[in-house]
């Protein structure tokens, strides 16, 4: 295993730069044996959850072993034990049980979790690339839309597509609330020392 400060989803391409001893190890060993590693969370000083990776590409090996390589990630898992050095290697390593993806999602969700998405990227002048929806889950756009390291892993523990889904609505109908009242903010800035026109108010017929 290679516990990273950083949180991972399936599907999704990752490269990475190998340079530490053990995980130089850890590489050879996977290419020897055309097998996977897993990559823990390391969080809160401590690694429960983390996703299985595939090694694609070695792209370059540097003189002294280091490596750029380049990973499709596969499953989410549980940590049941782990080692930080097995007996006979460098690195770490212990079981997992992998955690199964239910797609329980319905088309409206999505459709709704997407224009939210759309929405917030107009919000911040950013080009949005295009999506079909029949390709479009909770991971696509999972590391573009402001979450927080902690919101990730929490992402990555929940096994039903509609509860990541609605957790992501739940995330991007507040983060477009606050940039509404941002921007607003920036307008009436802006206003300060310009001259402004009001109309007067009609004191007739006013009451105290």
């Amino acid at each position: 295993m290679l516990p990273l400060q950083s949180v991972f989803f399936p599907k999704e391409l990752v490269a990475l730069h190998i340079f530490e001893e053990r995980y130089k190890q850890l590489i050879n060993d996977v290419r020897k044996n055309a097998m996977p590693f897993g990559v823990p969370v390391f969080i809160d000083g401590r690694i429960s959850y983390g996703t299985a990776f595939n090694l694609k590409e070695i792209v370059k090996t540097y003189k002294g072993g280091e490596m750029d390589i380049i990973c499709r990630v596969g499953q989410v898992f549980k940590i049941l034990s782990f080692e930080n050095q097995m007996s006979d290697k460098l690195y770490g390593g212990g079981t997992v049980e992998f955690l199964n993806n239910i797609d329980d999602s319905v088309l409206s969700l999505k459709e709704e979790v997407y224009r939210l998405i759309k929405e917030l990227y107009k919000l911040m002048g950013v080009s949005l690339s295009g999506k079909p929806m029949a390709d479009f889950n909770s991971y696509t756009f999972i590391h573009k839309i402001g979450l927080s390291l902690d919101q990730e892993y929490m992402l990555l523990q929940m096994v039903f597509e509609t509860e990541r889904l609605l957790y992501i609505k739940d995330h991007l109908y507040s983060t477009i609330q606050v940039l509404k009242e941002v921007n607003r903010a920036k307008k009436i800035i802006k206003m300060n020392g310009h001259f402004r026109y009001f109309d007067p108010i009609d004191f007739n017929n006013f009451n105290i």
